[in-house]
């Protein structure tokens, strides 16, 4: 089933610093709603104060590269951003991302057709999204990968299915 959400839009490279300011790893505490109000400080100012639920960022090649930086998956999570699509992700990012629950999708079809503020709609089940009227597939994620996103992230994960 497809679920519409609002869009905000970024370029190439766009580093773990960027994404969460370094000058922050060591100066302020760990709780997710605090790191979620620095999220892409240095990049869009704006953005942490108007970011919604659901909300999910369209950006294009190597999204996330630079330092190991959990906090940098953390602070959109804490934002409420439901997913990053991006043209490609740098390795280390993908992998936070999933562990931490933060929906992650390589098409890098969508940037040139978005603007912040538009609409794009999403379909996980069938792995399609949609945007200025177009659709494209992406591919699915793999059960477990699925799975640890629907649960929050891999600790949740790991609770849920050893229960017992």
């Amino acid at each position: 089933m497809a679920t519409t959400h609002r869009v905000w839009t970024y370029g190439d490279n766009i580093n773990t610093d960027l994404i969460f300011a370094g000058k922050y790893t060591y100066t302020i505490s760990h709780d997710p709603a605090e790191l979620a109000r620095y999220a892409l400080e240095d990049l869009d100012p704006q953005f942490a104060q108007a970011v919604q639920p659901g909300d999910v960022i369209v950006a294009g090649r190597n999204w996330g590269n630079g330092s190991s930086r959990e906090q940098a998956v953390t602070c959109l999570v804490a934002a409420g951003v439901k997913a990053v699509i991006a043209a490609s992700f740098a390795r280390i990012y993908y992998r936070n991302a999933i562990n931490s629950g933060l929906l992650v999708i390589q098409c890098p079809q969508v940037l040139p057709l978005v603007e912040t503020g538009d609409s794009i709609a999403l379909d996980m089940e069938q792995g399609v999204v949609t945007a200025a009227g177009q659709t494209f597939t992406f591919p699915r994620l793999p059960e477990s990968v699925a799975g640890i996103v629907e649960a929050g992230g891999l600790i949740a994960y790991l609770k849920q299915s050893y229960r017992g």
